[in-house]
């Protein structure tokens, strides 16, 4: 039985350049994605009930791998997933440079820590050791540039592209992680990819930076061109479509898809609306509680955001904000906590 691996990495492009390699050495993968405090805790539980689902679907006898790079645990955080991995039957391997993990180095046996590599060496490292991966090294010049901007060896021939990168991933944007993770994670991966087809081009730093925007076009693209925004719309916008029995709320009998910080709400909010003529508005929320709304005709959202947010606008297109409104990087949370708060001011 081939193994089950579920990666966890960090959110910069360290963490995606580990889950870079993880996605072509491991044909059985599944990748998580946690920046640090508590969102680290919530991805290992995430990951601890996904392996426990797959163990009572394929049997107790699946072979499993808990993957966590560029992140570094506390010792009560590995001796948390240290029990658990135990309770389910998985393997557990760290792999991170972080010098602030070196007590829960120096406790734990599957905690691999190396300050002298960026996350992402150390991981092509430990595959091409175990897993004979890449043989030829063809990966070789772009895990060198993450290497050079993430630990910043200035002297290294590939800084400069690596600084490209860099900015590259923290300025990928268009798809919100929390509401849409895998897509997200696709497109970051996606970037990586191209950038690894240029690294050894002449003028390579100049010419990723040059190319980034038709880069980013070209995964959006579907069957026409348009300007970037468009395309990141209509693609946000089908995403929506095709999950909104999971993004789905409801508001004195009337249905509404919700969104998490996803944005472009005069864009995506009214095409959402359109595309979906059984549901009655669209409400995206962002990280603060503020939120907008959107419908066609069907609800009066100028009146719903004045009920429950204080709000109000056209009756089309209103906004407003929750009070008391507790982010969380877990969908589900959100869509609960939204849920509850307006069954409450209905109550009322």
């Amino acid at each position: 039985m081939q193994q089950h691996v579920y990666h966890l990495s960090h959110i910069d492009l360290d963490g995606y350049g580990c889950q870079y390699l993880s996605t072509q050495c491991f044909k059985n993968i599944e990748c998580y994605n946690a920046n640090y405090g508590p969102e680290v805790m919530a991805r290992l539980e995430e990951i601890v009930k996904k392996i426990e689902q797959d163990k009572f679907l394929y049997g107790e006898s699946l072979e499993t791998l808990i993957l966590i790079t560029d992140l570094n645990l506390t010792t009560k955080e590995g001796n948390h997933i240290e029990r658990e991995s135990i309770r389910i039957g998985a393997k557990l391997q760290l792999l991170d440079h972080h010098a602030t993990g070196s007590a829960a180095a120096e406790r734990f046996a599957w905690y691999k820590l190396d300050t002298s590599r960026c996350a992402t060496l150390i991981t092509y490292a430990w595959v091409q050791e175990h897993y004979a991966f890449d043989k030829n090294n063809d990966l070789a010049p772009i895990v060198q540039a993450i290497n050079a901007i993430d630990i910043w060896v200035s002297s290294d021939a590939l800084f400069e592209y690596g600084k490209v990168m860099l900015g590259m991933i923290s300025g990928a944007r268009e798809v919100n992680r929390i509401l849409f993770p895998k897509q997200d994670r696709d497109f970051k991966l996606s970037l990586i990819e191209a950038a690894k087809q240029r690294v050894e081009d002449k003028n390579a730093p100049i010419q990723l930076d040059d190319d980034l925007h038709q880069i980013k076009k070209s995964f959006f693209k579907q069957e026409k061109n348009n300007t970037k925004d468009n395309l990141v719309a209509f693609y946000v916008t089908d995403l929506l479509t095709k999950e909104k029995q999971r993004l789905t709320i409801n508001y004195k009998g009337y249905k509404g898809i919700l969104g998490y910080n996803v944005g472009n709400v005069s864009i995506i909010g009214n095409t959402c609306m359109l595309n979906n003529p059984d549901y009655d508005f669209y409400m995206d929320i962002n990280f603060r509680g503020n939120f907008s709304l959107r419908s066609n005709n069907k609800l009066d959202v100028s009146q719903m955001a004045a009920h429950i947010g204080n709000g109000g606008g056209h009756p089309n297109a209103s906004g407003g904000k929750m009070e008391g409104y507790k982010d969380s990087f877990v969908y589900a949370n959100v869509r609960k906590l939204v849920q509850d708060y307006i069954d409450n001011k209905c109550e009322k």
